[in-house]
């Protein structure tokens, strides 16, 4: 191959370069040994986000991963770096599998991706670009909501709001107003009778002041979906 590759990337790729090489066709220089995919990470862009490379002599063109993107095993399941928070909490309140500790380094965040099979959410390229990684994704926006969406687009999994615990990721199952009254306040004693539970760490919940909220971020990730 030459000593240098003409490479042309996505727009949707663009903001992993530096301002100056967006441009439709960059430029740089190729020792000839270096892989493609080498060549693509150095100038920043995570391989977690590329669908292919094509090379036709020196001019190279790099794709970007398609949406709804397909996972090895069909399943939609994630872990967090820690912070991301905001959004694991909304993950769940849909009902994706989510795992998330704010007290995990990196290194046990891969190795937890791996053991469980879980796509590793960050926006941390280095991470993305740590060999170990079995499976990642950069999440685009800075607000827990517009990632949500990010998330919900790309992978597009399937939704059970109401059904995970936005505290631990378990499952909740409906429980009697008697069986959990001694831990609620007397304002939701009185005022409130539907109640459910996480199965795993038995946090209690109910449509409390934030529940119109709640519902919004519900609704908003359905419409993603349709």
């Amino acid at each position: 191959m030459a000593d240098e590759l003409t490479l042309r990337f996505p727009a949707e790729l663009w903001l992993f370069l530096a301002a100056r090489n967006r441009v439709p066709e960059l430029r740089v220089p190729y020792d000839g040994t270096s892989s493609l995919g080498h060549v693509v990470e150095s100038l920043g862009v995570p391989l977690t986000e590329v669908d292919g490379i094509v090379a036709d002599g020196d001019r190279v063109e790099v794709r970007a991963v398609g949406r709804p993107q397909r996972l090895p095993d069909g399943q939609a399941r994630f872990v967090l770096d820690v912070h991301l928070g905001s959004l694991a909490r909304r993950l769940r309140l849909v009902g994706v599998d989510t795992a998330y500790r704010n007290d995990l380094d990196d290194d046990q965040l891969i190795a937890q991706g791996a053991a469980e099979h879980r796509v590793l959410l960050t926006k941390d390229r280095g991470l993305l670009s740590r060999r170990a990684l079995p499976a990642g994704a950069y999440v685009r926006g800075d607000r827990a909501d517009e990632q949500l969406r990010d998330v919900l687009d790309r992978f597009a999994p399937p939704l059970a709001p109401w059904t995970r615990c936005t505290v631990c990721n378990g499952a909740l199952a409906p429980v009697g107003k008697s069986e959990v009254e001694h831990l609620l306040r007397p304002g939701t004693r009185r005022t409130q009778d539907a109640f459910v539970r996480c199965r795993a760490c038995g946090h209690v919940y109910w449509p409390g002041a934030h529940h119109a909220r709640l519902e919004e971020i519900v609704a908003a990730a359905i419409r993603v979906k349709t």
